[in-house]
């Protein structure tokens, strides 16, 4: 496995996350990438709901320092029950 990436860091990274509505989810999300990078500003928070309101993505822009802290921060959100689909 080669350590190369497209990617060059430090960048602005966006993390999507896809569950159902509750307050404990947009918590969960949140939660799972500040663990990973820290406090995350109200503005690099985006959230829109499904068009029946069941659903909702949280999408998180963090400054992303390396492809480890991506595959970290993927790894935990793809693992919680609680996040249907990860992008």
């Amino acid at each position: 496995m080669s350590d190369e990436t497209l990617m060059e860091f430090p960048c602005e990274f966006p993390i999507k996350m896809m569950g159902r509505d509750t307050p404990e989810f947009r918590t969960t999300a949140l939660t799972l990438v500040e663990k990973h990078v820290g406090p995350i500003a109200a503005e690099a928070i985006q959230v829109n709901l499904s068009g029946k309101g069941n659903f909702v993505s949280v999408t998180v822009t963090v400054t992303a320092t390396s492809q480890q802290q991506l595959d970290d921060i993927y790894r935990d959100v793809s693992e919680n029950d609680d996040v249907l689909m990860a992008l």
